[in-house]
């Protein structure tokens, strides 16, 4: 599935991803290919990516790697939408 995740600032990652998992208002929850329609609101937590991740050198920095090789990105807040395997995370 397609993932893009953008800033107030820019688009800080686009591409292909295996597995996106969000800290939702009411929980952290993961979404995979052919996952159904979601509209969520985003709370402060980590965005864990899976996959075979390619990062702009540009905003390599903002990311980390977890225990599990994830790639981490640490939020304050924001909102997610997953259409048709597309999610486009807004995140602050």
């Amino acid at each position: 599935m397609y993932l893009e995740i953008v800033s107030p600032e820019a688009t800080l990652f686009a591409g292909e991803v295996t597995s996106v998992t969000v800290p939702g208002i009411n929980g952290e929850f993961q979404m995979l290919k052919d996952h159904a329609p979601i509209v969520s609101l985003l709370q402060e937590g980590k965005v864990k990516i899976t996959g075979n991740i390619s990062l702009d050198e540009e905003y390599a920095s903002k990311f980390t790697k977890d225990a599990s090789g994830s790639t981490v990105l640490q939020i304050s807040s924001g909102t997610i939408e997953l259409k048709n395997n597309r999610v486009i995370v807004l995140a602050d």
